[in-house]
């Protein structure tokens, strides 16, 4: 794919839009044309406007530093400089919402780390290793929004990016009840240590409505596109019934999940395994250029895989799983990890970026 397309990063200068940026320094495809942020922010260089908050050990990447940061909301200005947007700004839902149907009007293609927009059945929430599919929901937004050309699209919740993908393998068995508890970096709350101190040697048991967007997420991306009469949308999936907990741990980067799972049809130890050692998906068959390859790997030492020497498993997008065992409540338990604000944030979202442009939903202007 030869195509070169021009990208903005709209709230740039926090964690998420960081690693958007630290992503895209050397990206095959995509040039990054602007990045964006709050009228604060508006007028200085992304270096100036960063300062002492650039959350990595590497150096802000050149193609970015000098740039000027542009006022979010003025999106005809944004519009001048980009083919599509990728999104993960720090504003109230609703804010979000409307500012991301803006662009999308404004024939402007999001691609979004938000929640806002998550939940409306004709925005898709996309894995692309799970439900590319769902991309077909596209043509009924933009005929909602008004739009010829732009859309929204949206990556889930970055907690279930560790235990959906083990699960997804294996629907066809019928997985009906499901415990889970996360344990999640600090990052995902776009802090680092130094900026969190207190989270040394810590653990806080409540992560704002994470435990609902974790029970209640997975059964989109499991959900079936379905003709209403006025277009396609999103049926969510009526099982398995999700029950989470979600803790926030002293790791930097990486969440990890503990998973039980129950089975309406009865399934070995050895044909769980085959499944994820043989998992094959359609980022890969597309050879999309973040695709990870494996998705999926599994150790059979008990103590893997950890959050410090897994999690850039694949570059970061790639999901390890261990501890597969059997259950005395429910009928198997392992453990999951991936990468938070790779697999689970910015890199999601570029990988979604990939599939769109792939499947021509992205075309360069």
């Amino acid at each position: 794919m030869n195509q070169q397309y021009r990208v903005g990063v709209i709230g740039a200068t926090g964690m998420v839009g960081q690693r958007f940026l630290s992503l895209l320094k050397d990206h095959p495809w995509f040039k990054v044309t602007c990045v964006a942020a709050s009228a604060r922010s508006a007028g200085k260089t992304y270096r100036e406007a960063v300062g002492d908050r650039w959350a990595f050990d590497w150096p802000i990447p050149e193609n970015a530093a000098d740039l000027t940061v542009m006022d979010a909301a003025d999106v005809d200005a944004v519009a001048e400089k980009v083919d599509f947007v990728f999104c993960a700004v720090d504003m109230k839902k609703d804010e979000i919402r409307a500012m991301e149907e803006n662009y999308a009007k404004h024939e402007i293609p999001v691609v979004s780390n938000n929640s806002a927009c998550r939940g409306i059945e004709d925005v898709p929430m996309v894995v692309p290793e799970i439900n590319a599919a769902h991309l077909a929901v596209i043509d009924t937004q933009r005929r909602r929004l008004g739009s010829k050309y732009g859309f929204i699209a949206v990556k889930p919740n970055c907690s279930i990016q560790s235990y959906v993908p083990a699960l997804t393998p294996l629907l066809d068995y019928g997985p009906e009840k499901v415990s889970v508890c996360t344990y999640q970096a600090i990052s995902g709350a776009g802090k680092t240590f130094r900026t969190w101190p207190e989270m040394v040697d810590n653990v806080i048991p409540y992560i704002g409505g994470e435990d609902e967007k974790s029970e209640q997420e997975p059964l989109k991306l499991w959900g079936r596109v379905e003709d209403r009469g006025n277009g396609l949308v999103i049926v969510n999936a009526e099982k398995p019934v999700i029950s989470a907990q979600c803790l926030r741990v002293a790791a930097s980067d990486g969440h990890m999940a503990a998973v039980s799972v129950s089975f309406r049809e009865k399934v070995t130890k050895e044909e769980i395994l085959s499944r994820w050692n043989s998992y094959e998906t359609e980022a890969q068959r597309l050879e999309l250029p973040s695709a990870p390859k494996p998705f999926l790997q599994y150790f059979e030492d008990p103590t893997r895989p950890q959050t410090r020497l897994d999690r850039d498993f694949q570059n970061g997008f790639g999901v390890s799983i261990g501890r597969l065992r059997e259950d005395k409540i429910f009928d198997w338990r392992f453990v999951c990890l991936s990468h938070n604000t790779i697999r689970g944030a910015a890199g999601g979202g570029i990988l979604t970026a990939e599939l769109l442009c792939r499947k021509g939903y992205i075309q360069a202007k």
